[in-house]
Parts: C-alpha cells; structure tokens; sequence
C-alpha cells in the first residue's frame, strides 16, 4: 500500500488531497496544528477503511518532523511527501513596508524552512521507494509581483528554487511543484478580506490536478493545476 505524508490536512487543498488519495487506497499520515480538526478529518477517512495516522503539531518543530516520518515508516514507507502547511505572515497582506519582520520569519520558518527539514527527514524512505514522489505546493505569487504578495511570495519563490535543485540531486525521485492558482480557502480569505471568491474554485475541484502528476508521473518541474485540469 502506497503512504503519503501531507502537511497542513485538516482544511483547505491538504484536506481535498487526503481525501482523494483514501479513496485511491492510500495510507496517510497526516499533520496540522489544530488537534480537533485534524482528529474530525481523520475519523472521515478511516470510515473508508483508509489507515490514518493524524499527528497535530507545527511542522517547523523537528520533533514533530521526525514523528510524521516515523509513523510513516511504521505504515512500510513513505512514498510521497505533500509539502502543504505553510502561513501569510501578515493577516490580511500588507506592503513590505508595513510587513512585520517577526510575521516574514515565521512564514519562512513554516513554508520554507520545515519544508525542506521534512525532506531531510523523508528522504531515506523517498529513496527506498519504487515511486518515490515530492509535491511542494508554490503560489503564482512566486513568479507575479502582486501588490501586497510579496513577503509570501517571497517564500514560495524559495520552494520553486529548493525544489529545482532537489529535483537535479535526486533524480531518482519525482519533484513537482505546484502552483494550485487562487482557492476558496480560509487563508486566502485572511490574506483579503474583502475580495469576492464567490468564482474561486473550491481545493475539491483542484485536487484531481494533483492526482494526474501521481497517475502519469512527468518529468521533475513547476506545473500549474490550471494547466494540468485543461489537458485532461
């Protein structure tokens, strides 16, 4: 049975890929800061008689690291690894010249940092793997100067950058990062309180993007769910 760790799975696109992979058969491990909302998702899932290990914690902490990857190794191995966690580091965004220094540290601890010690830690099991795969979830933002974006961007720029240099060290591996355009979530609702996402997709409707990189399994490079869901 394939094992996927995702990070940040109690809501938003982490909640939708969970899913989709328990209706696949997968085994999850499965992290978010928030106990009671994580413990809510992983009951839905083991009703499917998916085997779940949900472990609430904050990523940038090592100790967690190790115990999501231990518990993966427990299930027979981690085959892939979700990249999903991450925060604004201001709510809502604001210009550099009003962003916080402490709330840019912390989005670099959580979307750059931990991601990449995560990897570390997974990265044995990755490479026992027949099908060993990194997802890393990027941002338009990375690549568009967006007014108010830019200290999140900033940090997802550095995972479009990690993750490219990943994918020449490992190329065993399979690395994708990905951009899943604008969502209807609660963190793009915090990063713009008054923008309308009455039109913006729901992470359900952006998750099958993700599942078609594990089905088909292209080359190591940045892909957009945009690009991925018309080509179906």
């Amino acid at each position: 049975m394939a094992v996927a760790i995702i990070t940040g799975a109690s809501r938003g696109l982490g909640r939708a890929l969970a899913g989709a992979l328990a209706e696949r058969g997968w085994d999850l491990v499965l992290d978010a800061r928030h106990a009671g909302a994580l413990k809510e998702v992983a009951a839905g899932l083991a009703e499917r008689g998916t085997h779940v290990e949900a472990l609430a914690g904050d990523v940038t902490d090592a100790g967690h690291r190790a115990e999501l990857v231990a518990a993966a190794g427990r299930l027979g191995g981690v085959d892939l690894l979700v990249n999903n966690a991450g925060m604004l580091g201001a709510e809502p965004l604001v210009p550099l010249a009003e962003q916080p220094l402490e709330g840019f540290r912390a989005a670099l601890e959580a979307n750059l940092v931990a991601p990449l010690g995560l990897l570390q830690e997974a990265l044995p099991q990755l490479r026992r793997s027949a099908a060993g795969a990194v997802v890393n979830v990027s941002s338009d933002a990375a690549v568009v100067a967006y007014r108010t974006w830019g200290a999140y961007g900033a940090t997802k720029a550095g995972v479009d950058l990690l993750s490219a240099v990943l994918a020449v060290e490992e190329p065993r591996l399979r690395v994708w990062w990905v951009d899943p355009g604008g969502m209807r979530t609660r963190m793009l609702a915090a990063a713009e309180p008054g923008e309308d996402l009455t039109g913006t997709p729901a992470p359900e409707e952006v998750a099958p993007a993700f599942l078609r990189l594990l089905q088909e399994r292209p080359a190591s490079g940045r892909y957009t769910a945009s690009a991925l869901l018309e080509e179906r």
